[in-house]
């Protein structure tokens, strides 16, 4: 039989970066595609041909935010940004816009192609060897693990990978704290580094999207120095 290979929408101006990564990642085994400018870069990733997207902040037409703006507003596509070494902003911007993750250039391509095959293993999660039931009931939240979907009083939540695998880890213990250490080794699969505010992002962005409990509380409550917990009513 033969192995699908995952495709990739590659969205930068710099035609020669474009060129030497989708040879490198031609050869990892994925498809890929190129477009130079944010306009049709959007317009791309909207058809559903593509299992992942590389976005880049600079761009002509449309720039990598306002692509990646709207394109969560009907698309969970996942998305790995590139920024500028040494922006934070740029990154912060990105990782509240909605992207999964994000690389600063120049990059090492084995490094890249490890981002990407960590994203594609959590968009293709869904119950396994580790016990994970297939719903979880807490309180007005209910998540599918097989499904990979979360619904809020039985309406449906916009979730993008890593803010559902970040749900789904809270949940499981919920009542309990769960260290950032292991948050970021289950949901982003790399080890927490002092500077990196990937995280973070996710989780108050997760908040935003759930909001507040039926009773006014905190859904997820920051337990400083140490990690998060998914409180119970």
């Amino acid at each position: 039989m033969q192995k699908v290979m995952n495709r990739v929408l590659i969205i930068d101006d710099d035609e020669e970066l474009c060129e030497l990564v989708s040879e490198y990642l031609n050869v990892e085994g994925f498809e890929t595609e190129c477009v130079h400018d944010g306009e049709t870069g959007l317009k791309q990733a909207n058809t559903g041909a593509y299992d992942m997207a590389i976005l880049d902040v600079m761009l002509p037409k449309m720039n990598g935010f306002e692509v990646l703006r709207n394109l969560r507003e009907d698309s969970t596509l996942p998305v790995l940004m590139l920024t500028a070494r040494g922006e934070d902003m740029e990154r912060i911007v990105g990782l509240e816009t909605g992207a999964d993750d994000y690389l600063p250039k120049p990059f090492n391509p084995r490094e890249l192609v490890a981002r990407l095959r960590a994203i594609l293993r959590r968009v293709g999660k869904g119950e396994g060897d580790d016990g994970v039931p297939e719903k979880i009931q807490v309180d007005d939240l209910e998540v599918s693990a097989a499904a990979r979907s979360a619904r809020l009083n039985g309406n449906e939540i916009g979730l993008t990978s890593v803010e559902f695998d970040l749900l789904l880890a809270l949940v499981r213990d919920a009542g309990k704290i769960v260290k950032k250490e292991d948050l970021s080794e289950k949901v982003l699969e790399r080890s927490l580094s002092p500077y990196d505010r990937s995280l973070d992002m996710h989780v108050s962005n997760l908040r935003k999207k759930l909001g507040p409990r039926g009773d006014g509380g905190e859904r997820i409550k920051t337990v400083r120095s140490v990690g998060y917990i998914y409180t119970l009513v």
